[in-house]
This record gives C-alpha cells, structure tokens and sequence, in this order.
C-alpha cells in the first residue's frame, strides 16, 4: 500500500535510506531533513506487516519544476515493482500541481530511463539545486550522479 508518510515514519525512512548511503548508492539525508521534508514522503507498507519498505520524495523547486528523491525499496523487496510504483505515484502528484518537468540525480539511470526521463547536463539544473542541497554534499563539486528529466505531458 501507498501513503503518504506520518510523523512516526521518519525513523523506518532514515533507516531505509541508510541502507543505501552506507553502500554510497544514494546521498545521505540526516534526521533533521526528514522532519523538513515529511510532507514530500510517500512510502509503500508491506500489507501483512504494515512495514515501510520503499520511499521516495517529491520536492519542489519553484512553479512548473520538482525533485524525485530518496527513492529508496528495502533489498528484501525488489524487483516487485515497488521504486516503480512510488516513481509513477509522485510524477502523478506532481501532475495534480501543474508540474511541467521533473528532474533526478541518480545512480539507476535505466530505471529512470524506464520511466521516460532523459540523461541531462547537471549544468541545466537549476542553480538553486546547485547552491540549496548539493553545495553541501561530501562529493561536491566532484558530483558523479547522473542527472535525468521528464517532460510532464497533460
């Protein structure tokens, strides 16, 4: 099942990202940015457990561009569609707001490739990206995740 994520989610959120940052597969976020940002959260349930075992954000940029992030399913559960479905499900949201692009900074580019977004040019990232989360970053300005976007049709 897919929710929107509640306060009491952030531990199982952290926890789930972290399982991927360790492996340097997906950029850290610390608790305090989860607090931040719970309002972008879904997350998917596992339906016999009630356990969170996928996450993804969408954040926005300003008025027609969104972030997917912390797109993250807990290993037990891959390959069932779940990343799929949570991408599919915040692109759907950021529909309902008039988004017009969507971009990701990723390391799975073929899954977003999947989903239709295109490679790009990090440099045609908005430079409020560039000064707001990646200035911040422990690669910076060494960045080697791969930038990718999709158009938003109506």
């Amino acid at each position: 099942m897919i929710r929107k994520a509640k306060i009491q989610d952030i531990k199982a959120i952290y926890t789930l990202l972290q399982i991927y940052s360790s492996k340097g597969e997906l950029l850290p976020r610390p608790f305090s940015k989860l607090y931040d940002h719970l309002r972008d959260f879904i997350v998917y349930t596992d339906d016999t457990t009630g356990e969170i075992v996928g996450c993804c954000a969408l954040q926005f940029c300003w008025e027609d561009l969104a972030e997917i992030r912390s797109l993250a399913v807990h290993p037990d559960y891959l390959r069932k569609d779940i990343g799929t479905l949570l991408a599919e499900t915040v692109l759907a949201e950021a529909k309902t707001y008039d988004i017009k692009r969507v971009f990701t900074l990723t390391y799975k580019p073929g899954f977003f490739e999947k989903l239709g977004f295109v490679q790009v040019d990090k440099a045609e990232l908005p430079l409020i990206k560039i000064w707001s989360d990646c200035i911040l970053c422990v690669k910076f300005p060494n960045c080697d995740e791969i930038a990718l976007i999709k158009e938003i049709t109506y």
